[in-house]
């Protein structure tokens, strides 16, 4: 994997776990009995989590690229081109 389409990678999977983790924390209004926005939104925290998940998922994807037993390269030659 080339470290451009590594990096495209990783902030596809951290804008997506991203959106995961947003509605965590987010709590029940008992006056009004509706689900809005957080009174303490927590924003750093959940950056944090974010790009933490993001740098394990991207680890696995990595792993899953460079690995000997599944290349992707082949498989992409032996499709038929239409």
């Amino acid at each position: 994997m080339y470290w451009v389409s590594g990096v495209a990678t990783f902030i596809m999977i951290w804008w997506m776990l991203l959106f995961i983790v947003l509605p965590w924390g987010i709590e029940h209004d008992p006056e009004s009995g509706q689900i809005g926005a957080p009174k303490t939104p927590q924003l750093l925290k959940k950056f944090i989590i974010t790009t933490c998940l993001s740098i394990v998922v991207w680890g696995g994807v990595y792993a899953l690229v460079v690995s000997p037993y599944i290349s992707f390269r082949e498989m992409a030659k032996e499709m038929p081109l239409q």
